[in-house]
């Protein structure tokens, strides 16, 4: 039974990973037409087949051309899921008058104040963001352990300091993942993404230590949720980690099942932290 309060018709901007096919298979099973849009170089090339009919390409400039194809179809609520890379800010060479509006209003190339803006122009066009978890919010961390493994006494530890630290940078836009050993930072995200900083600590210490992913205090949920998979999962059984830190309600678990499944094999602790 579909939820009264969701549209029927809505629009999803895709970007990287898995996020877009997870909205598009909970939109099925709601019977909620979707019109997908999938960002030129970031979007999985088998979306396409996952979206149709209604798949188009576009590029990261081409704001205007976004809005135009949705209101072709009808639609006025739109979600946006999958990574864009922070990097791609600083490449839109060609950008058309509505995403021209983005940057000469954006006073800052953080992630937070493009995205934030780029909302606010696509509602002034007629096309409101909404969060993007509306549709898959039972996939997001829930408390305590997940899987089969607690964190012993000492990993516990290590994540209370790292869910400390890892707010602290996450206010300041920096990252939203810490890697801690024996209380001290080994390696922070940045734009590069979690899985290579988990990665990188594997060249700065031996493991065992561990990972702890958060939301920006003032995180906006329309838009670059804080995510975890199974190759997030790989990443730290190359490096040595032994358990993921997740905090609660805010970071989402993409194909969950899967991802739990290879943290059991590999004895690696999944564990939601409560806000507070």
């Amino acid at each position: 039974m579909k939820d009264a309060t969701l549209p029927s018709t809505l629009g999803l901007i895709a970007g990287e990973g898995r996020f877009p096919f997870m909205v598009l298979e909970e939109a099925k099973r709601l019977e909620i037409d979707v019109v997908t849009l999938a960002i030129e170089g970031e979007a999985d090339p088998a979306l396409e087949t996952a979206a149709a009919p209604e798949f188009h390409r576009v590029g990261l400039g081409q704001l205007s051309r976004c809005v135009r194809i949705f209101h072709d179809r009808g639609v006025s609520q739109a979600v946006m899921a999958g990574r864009v890379r922070h990097v791609k800010a600083f490449q839109i060479l060609r950008p058309d008058p509505l995403m021209l509006k983005v940057l000469s209003r954006v006073r800052s190339k953080s992630t937070d104040a493009i995205l934030k803006t780029l909302a606010d122009v696509m509602g002034d066009a007629g096309v409101e963001l909404v969060d993007s978890t509306a549709l898959v919010r039972v996939h997001l961390a829930t408390e305590g352990a997940m899987g089969k493994r607690k964190p012993s006494r000492r990993e516990r530890d290590d994540m209370g300091f790292g869910i400390r630290i890892a707010r602290g940078l996450a206010e300041l836009d920096i990252g939203q993942t810490v890697v801690i050993k024996e209380k001290a930072v080994v390696s922070v995200e940045a734009m590069e993404g979690s899985d290579a900083a988990i990665r990188r600590a594997r060249d700065i210490v031996e493991g065992p230590f561990v990972v702890v992913k958060v939301a920006r205090p003032a995180q906006d949920p329309r838009f670059d949720v804080p995510v975890v998979g199974p190759g997030t999962i790989d990443s730290m059984v190359t490096a040595g980690a032994t358990v993921l830190g997740l905090e609660v309600g805010r970071v989402l678990l993409v194909e969950r099942e899967r991802l739990l499944e290879r943290a059991d094999a590999n004895r690696i602790a999944v564990f939601g932290v409560a806000n507070g």
